[in-house]
């Protein structure tokens, strides 16, 4: 961040020599030990019945050893129970992404299939980073009152972090599957423990299958790519043999299908969901009828397809949310567009993805997909919310709320929202006996909401506490903010000129200052008239962070800030000093 109203320089007494922009620094850790099980009684709440849509008034919950004991009216408080006043709250069950991928961060470095940035951060750097802050991510989720996920594909690696995260409390349950079973295989995964592995024959398929089968995947999920690569009968025995050899070891089979074609074959052979909506043809009434005889499941996945064309052309602008909730290391990579040298491939997405042609192009495959949602649903398929994170810009954790806004397109209401997101997840895999709404006998994944997401979806921004396997938490517990991922917060929110992000890791009484000790502003308020006027007649305004170093509860920042085209940008220096959770001082070379 830089002061809007000086002449910055370096100030040449500091070393700035640690981590660049683009090496998404590590944010902190939460151990497991700050989480202890109890006897828990919640009373006196609104208990959502998201089978029915229905409010039970007044209900109280038992939990005993993660498990939901009792639902009832006035239940008595056992000895040495802990009890949370519910009282004009709102209780309804943990919300399960049916679609995620944890082996991809969300970031413009992600998928080097799709744009390869390799050569200012290398995949297996992307790779590094993924695995080491994983719990971050998982936390995030909880957070966001996911408490459960399904990944559906990723290299073999994240079956030993399944099973580690699954037997902590401060991360969602994970159920996952291993390496894609293809019918393409993108070049830039031609490499070891690959995400996506291509079959060429059925042989290869089943084997495929039957290497997953020693780390006790959760479900087998097959990449049907027809575009551009057809779908002739070898193609399909491939399908096929997957699904079979799936279903003879005890597996459900999820199946990529953004192609009608895909979809019909994939269910004609047995396949058990689709994670995507035909974007190419309008479902027909042979395969609905055909999908509820086999009782398979839909995940539209909306809004990822505004993700990576939006982020690249730089026509994306992150929401509060997500400027404060979302891993602000991977939401940073959004607005290094702006400042790495490509000249050609910002061109070509600048006008690719803001052309007549792709927008007209666009609005019709969204149309399509929603169309086909409204269908399905009315249709009484189980329909689930899933939001396929992990690409570029669609974030974990942060994108389920703008994945519900864009089914609401379709016509589901509140209610049929939040059964999709809870009990119908459940039923993807078999799961609704543990997992998916409150009843006696189930896990005890429980959110506390101070405002009712019948009446407002976006109630569930506001989650007061997440109760996940019985384990007590409020999301700022989960992820607290450290003095380098406060500033990095603040500097994101400058990016994207959103003044009340910008202001919310900044203390009340924060003061500004010029090397060594002149004061130039103190207070939010001063902060919010400044940058407030600034942020309104800068629109092209963008800090690069060139270098950081983090001392204890100081971070020192080299920033390259650009106000407007055709200036050059200025090079300045700001020392960040955190106190007590905020950011309390800033001082600014002059």
């Amino acid at each position: 961040m830089v002061y809007p109203l000086r002449s910055l320089r370096m100030y040449a007494g500091i070393a700035l020599l640690v981590t660049a922009t683009v090496s998404l620094a590590q944010p902190v850790t939460l151990p497991d030990s700050a989480f202890s099980p109890k006897t828990i009684l919640l009373a006196n709440g609104n208990l959502i019945d998201v089978e029915t849509g229905q409010i039970r008034e007044g209900t109280s919950l038992l939990i005993e050893n993660g498990v939901i004991r009792k639902i009832g009216k006035k239940l008595p408080v056992p000895q040495g129970a802990t009890v949370i006043d519910a009282q004009g709250k709102w209780l309804m069950p943990g919300l399960i992404d049916s679609h995620i991928h944890l082996f991809q961060s969300g970031s413009i470095y992600t998928r080097p299939d799709g744009v390869n940035l390799t050569k200012y951060r290398p995949y297996e750097t992307e790779r590094a980073w993924l695995r080491d802050n994983m719990g971050d991510l998982l936390r995030r989720y909880l957070a966001c009152g996911i408490t459960s996920v399904i990944d559906v594909g990723g290299p073999m690696y994240q079956y030993p972090y399944r099973d580690r995260y699954n037997r902590q409390a401060n991360s969602p349950y994970i159920m996952l599957t291993g390496p894609l079973i293809s019918t393409y295989q993108p070049k830039a995964f031609a490499i070891d423990d690959s995400p996506i592995l291509k079959a060429n024959t059925p042989d290869e398929a089943r084997e495929m299958v039957r290497r997953q089968l020693p780390a006790k995947p959760d479900l087998i999920k097959i990449w049907f790519i027809i575009r551009g690569v057809g779908a002739g009968e070898q193609v399909q025995d491939v399908v096929r043999a997957a699904i079979d050899e799936s279903h003879k070891n005890g597996l459900k089979v999820a199946i990529h299908t953004q192609e009608l074609l895909a979809a019909k074959l994939g269910v004609k052979y047995g396949a058990d969901y689709l994670v995507h909506g035909p974007e190419d043809g309008l479902i027909d009434d042979e395969l609905i009828t055909l999908m509820k005889q086999r009782q398979v499941s839909y995940c539209p996945t909306l809004v990822v397809f505004d993700g990576s064309p939006r982020f690249y052309a730089d026509k994306r602008k992150p929401t509060f949310y997500e400027l404060t909730t979302a891993n602000p290391f991977v939401t940073g990579t959004l607005f290094d567009m702006k400042h790495l040298p490509e000249p050609e491939l910002k061109k070509r997405y600048a006008e690719g993805f803001v052309s007549a042609a792709y927008l007209n192009r666009k609005a019709h495959a969204d149309s399509i997909r929603i169309a086909n949602l409204s269908l399905v649903w009315k249709a009484g398929i189980n329909v689930v919310t899933g939001t396929d994170a992990g690409n570029p810009g669609t974030f974990h954790g942060t994108s389920f709320v703008d994945e519900l806004h864009k089914m609401q397109l379709a016509g589901l209401s509140n209610a049929g929202l939040l059964k999709a997101s809870t009990i119908n997840g459940a039923r993807v895999l078999g799961k609704e006996k543990q997992i998916g709404s409150l009843a006696e006998g189930k896990w005890a994944n429980v959110l506390v909401l101070p405002r009712n997401p019948l009446a407002d979806i976006d109630a569930l921004t506001q989650i007061e506490t997440v109760i996940n396997r019985g384990f007590v938490a409020a999301p700022a517990q989960l992820i607290p903010d450290s003095p380098e991922i406060l500033v990095q917060k603040q500097l994101n929110a400058y990016n994207a000129l959103d003044v009340e992000a910008f202001l919310e890791p900044y203390a009340d009484d924060v003061e500004l200052y010029d090397l060594p000790e002149k004061l130039i502003g103190k207070g939010k308020e001063h902060m919010r008239k400044q940058y407030g006027e600034m942020f309104s007649k800068a629109p092209l305004l963008h800090c690069e962070l060139v270098n950081r170093m983090v001392m204890g509860n100081t971070v020192i920042d080299h920033e390259r800030i650009t106000f407007r085209e055709g200036r050059p940008p200025v090079d300045a220096a700001a020392i960040y000093k955190i106190e007590n959770g905020k950011i309390k001082k800033v001082y600014f070379t002059r």
